[in-house]
């Protein structure tokens, strides 16, 4: 694979040429194959750069090109030496050319999606400036996603009145199959990874919770896993964006969904809230998959009844006619546990599949504090100090909830 980027102004153009042994056909790192519908895209930032260090320009490019890369990965300057190995130890691929010096920082700043997890990362962190990804059309791949309101979502974060960068891109859609999206998860940080060197920013905030953490993703797997190669300090995608000078912070990863949806809807930014990509201004739809899960977690902690017009029959409800497991998993089970009148939801099956309790979910309202160790030193004392105000700690019991996950499935 070669990459390079090239530069109009606040607009990066990135190409990228599959060598003889590649394929348009990769895997992700969660396990997800995906095709490829082109070999460009596009980053507009807000503002022209004067320079962006090597290691930065490489680390965004390669969240793009990682799936369809098999040997070897050739960028269009040095990188550094520990950006290489990187490369070469986490994902066996031989990096270069090298030749760069190391880089790093000292600000934080929040990939901010506008989700309940994103608002409360930003909430936890009330200094620290948001960085939102907008998907735009690409020039040259027919946009057959126009449900998908992006706009939306970034009009919603400009309300949030916090230090605020949008950055669009359409390199979602060099993505032929399963549908558009990111190539790896971590490309919606290319606009802060490619601004890291003027915001002087030595860590990227995200907002993946204990399900995307320490239960495995949900979608992908349901089981414990302390090793996560795309969000644990140690793994692949760890390893890489700290050599960048840009370690992954996962401030709500010691935390689930109902914390995470209690913290959002608690704080100054609950207006902007939305978790919804179809909905308009007017509020989500109300009729996707995603809304039905939030509703649930939502009226969980709320203690009211399911506000939904879905019922059983509708496709999206079907995964939850059928016997478990179930991806965010854990959500479903807090969810039945405590939504009143849930034998009349579409839930109904479920939770008699679950049998889930209030007592048997209530660890799903504390932080996991192993989640602390990962914080980098910086902001590790704020993050616990959020964590022992506002949610408390799992005892050790608890703890074993979590890394008891799946095994009795």
């Amino acid at each position: 694979m070669r990459a390079a980027w090239t530069t109009d102004g606040g607009v990066w153009h990135l190409g990228f040429r599959l060598d003889a042994e590649d394929d348009i056909i990769g895997t992700v790192t969660d396990g997800q194959a995906v095709r490829m519908a082109t070999n460009s895209c596009r980053v507009r930032l807000p503002r022209p750069l004067p320079d962006v260090h090597p290691d930065l320009s490489a680390l965004a490019a390669w969240t793009v090109v990682a799936p369809w890369t098999t040997r070897r990965i050739t960028f269009d300057r040095p990188v550094s030496r520990d950006l290489a190995a990187a490369i070469e130890q986490g994902f066996g691929i031989e990096a270069g050319p090298v030749g760069a010096p190391p880089r790093a920082g000292t600000r934080l700043a929040v990939s901010y999606s506008g989700g309940a997890d994103s608002v409360a990362v930003a909430a936890m962190l009330p200094d620290a400036p948001l960085v939102h990804f907008q998907r735009v059309p690409h020039q040259r791949v027919p946009n057959r996603w126009t449900h998908y309101r992006a706009d939306v979502l970034a009009k919603l974060a400009a309300r949030t009145g916090r230090d605020l960068t949008i950055v669009q891109s359409d390199l979602e859609f060099t993505l032929a199959e399963p549908r558009p999206g990111y190539p790896e998860h971590h490309a919606v940080a290319v606009g802060a990874i490619l601004m890291a060197g003027e915001l002087d920013l030595g860590g990227i905030a995200f907002g993946y919770e204990m399900g995307s953490r320490w239960l495995g993703g949900g979608r992908y797997l349901h089981r414990y896993t302390p090793h996560n190669p795309m969000w644990s300090p140690g793994g692949r995608w760890g390893r890489l964006f700290a050599a960048a000078g840009l370690p992954i912070v996962l401030p709500v990863g010691g935390v689930s969904e109902a914390v995470t949806m209690r913290l959002a809807l608690g704080s100054p930014l609950r207006e902007q809230v939305r978790w919804c990509l179809r909905g308009d201004d007017g509020g989500p739809c109300g009729v996707c998959g995603k809304c039905l899960y939030k509703e649930l977690i939502q009226a969980a902690i709320e203690r009211r009844p399911l506000r939904t017009t879905i019922t059983a029959s509708r496709p999206v409800a079907a995964k939850w006619q059928q016997p478990p497991p179930y991806g965010g998993q854990e959500m479903i089970e807090y969810g039945c546990a405590r939504v009143p009148g849930i034998e009349g939801t579409p839930f109904a099956k479920a939770a008699e599949y679950l049998g889930a309790t209030e007592e048997s979910t209530g660890w799903l309202e504390r932080c996991y504090r192993p989640a602390i160790k990962e914080i980098p030193a910086p902001w590790r004392r704020q993050v616990a100090d959020f964590m022992a105000g506002e949610v408390g700690f799992m005892t050790q019991n608890e703890a074993r909830h979590v890394e008891m996950w799946g095994q009795a499935t």
